[in-house]
């Protein structure tokens, strides 16, 4: 059996509201319109049904259709359809025939764009020749001041309808922009930031650092031998090493502390307005956390860090050598014995001793 889309339901519901409003108005504005005409009791009958039950009646057929978005297109025209015949019914009189096939056509323009605007002036058109061969009224009658009156609310009430129903349209989408912007900066595993995003936030905090002189820290941090957890526990178990240690990283580090994702087992944490002790302790707690944690259901697992730190200073040229610097101190935390927290000033020492020697 096949089950109604989320999209054309959405679609159904959207047009409820306007539908259920305009022809809720539009019965007034034709009542007093063939009013003059005398017209007989199933008239009246017809009328009422299209004003006040076609709404219900229509968004019911769009949402038990197999294919609501299709369906409620075709409820659209016969929209179009219907308020073209009640203006032939009406012999075209010149106001209420204007105001009942514009408003018609705004909310289908606001539905489906031009092509569903000549599809429901085709419509229209069929609607008014039936309309005008069914009940054959005299042609282009003067416009009463009563039938003026009676076509002031849906000019004021039918288009601010419309106008919340686009609103609500705009923001929604708007939301949804957002979310995928969002989406398209995160690591879908571990819902840090991705290697992409890093990159921005990492020349952001650059240019910052070099316009204040703010002491901050990037640190790059690598799991301990993850190929062998891998290998020897497999993917699921890694991939929930990965998500643990995304939320230690969120436990253990400021709000204000970006962190992401870098690629593979690496992540990386930026830590503004710290100093280099600061740096050291927050580092060296976070790989303490990691060390003491224990898998629930593999208490054997031991999990550890490896973690490089490069201090912002003027040495600097641009982020890219901000972060090779970091790569350098993990490299010699990786190759020291690594689960360890090692500054890049202390690996730079080190290297210039042995130059010097």
């Amino acid at each position: 059996m096949h089950q109604p889309t989320g999209k054309g339901l959405s679609f159904a519901r959207r047009m409820y509201l306007p539908r259920a409003i305009g022809t809720g108005l539009g019965f007034f504005c034709v009542a007093i319109g063939i009013w003059p005409l005398q017209p007989g009791a199933w008239v009246w009958l017809v009328l009422l049904a299209h004003g006040f039950v076609w709404p219900h009646m229509a968004f019911q057929l769009a949402r038990g259709s197999a294919n609501p978005f299709r369906t409620e297109q075709r409820n659209l025209l016969f929209d179009g359809f219907a308020g073209g015949a009640w203006v032939g019914a009406m012999g075209l009189n010149p106001l209420p025939s204007v105001i009942v096939l514009s408003m018609i056509a705004m909310d289908k323009i606001a539905a489906g764009g031009w092509h569903m605007l000549v599809k429901t002036f085709a419509a229209q058109a069929m609607g008014i020749v039936v309309g005008l061969w069914l009940y054959g009224p005299p042609l282009l009658p003067p416009t009463t001041q009563q039938q003026m009156l009676a076509c002031l609310p849906i000019l004021l009430i039918y288009p601010i309808a419309v106008g919340m129903v686009c609103y609500r349209v705009m923001t929604q989408l708007n939301q949804h922009k957002r979310a995928l912007a969002r989406l398209s900066q995160t690591d879908s595993l571990t819902g840090l930031t991705n290697h992409g995003a890093l990159k921005d936030v990492l020349l952001r905090e650059f240019e910052r650092c070099r316009a204040q002189a703010a002491p901050t820290h990037l640190a790059l941090i690598d799991v301990d031998h993850f190929k062998h957890i891998n290998d020897t526990y497999g993917h699921l178990v890694g991939d929930s090493i990965l998500r643990t240690i995304s939320a230690t990283l969120a436990a253990q580090l400021r709000k204000r502390d970006p962190m992401a994702r870098y690629g593979g087992d690496e992540f990386c944490v930026l830590l503004p307005e710290t100093s280099t002790l600061q740096a050291q302790e927050i580092l060296e707690r976070l790989r303490q956390a990691v060390e003491d944690f224990r898998h629930p259901e593999l208490g054997q697992l031991r999990v550890t860090l490896s973690i490089g730190v490069a201090a912002h200073g003027p040495a600097l040229v641009d982020a890219d050598a901000w972060l090779h610097a970091a790569d350098m101190a993990l490299y010699q935390a990786k190759h020291g014995g690594r689960n360890r927290v090692v500054l890049a000033g202390f690996v730079l020492a080190r290297e210039a001793s042995a130059v010097s020697g």
